[in-house]
């Protein structure tokens, strides 16, 4: 019974850590893309502000490849900042899941 119990366990905290690791980096990618999307914002700021997120709540692993620029999505203009890092699949030391996070917030115009 304890060795079917305890890899499950173990299991349901890894898949914890691996959500929680998603999350927060698709907040902060969404809170980045906001701090790049007032006027005279510009997309250093809103990885700047990527990474401050990702570092407060996570290593600083995690912040390595942050990228922010403005695009063109359907015809509206929106910054877009994207994250790509690892998370551990296996503890802290095992093989490695890629994630990828993109977040947008609609560029504010000059009236």
């Amino acid at each position: 019974m304890l060795t079917l119990l305890v890899p499950l366990v173990l299991g349901i905290v890894q898949a914890g850590l691996v959500l929680h690791v998603r999350n927060t980096i698709t907040a902060a990618a969404t809170d980045g893309a906001r701090a790049g999307a007032p006027l005279g914002a510009d997309p250093v700021q809103a990885s700047d502000r990527t990474r401050t997120m990702i570092r407060a709540a996570l290593d600083d692993r995690y912040a390595a490849d942050v990228t922010a620029a403005d695009r063109r999505i359907d015809g509206t203009d929106v910054v877009e900042v994207r994250v790509r890092t690892e998370v551990p699949a296996l503890g802290l030391l095992g093989p490695a899941v890629p994630l990828d996070v993109t977040g947008h917030a609609v560029k504010e115009q000059a009236p």
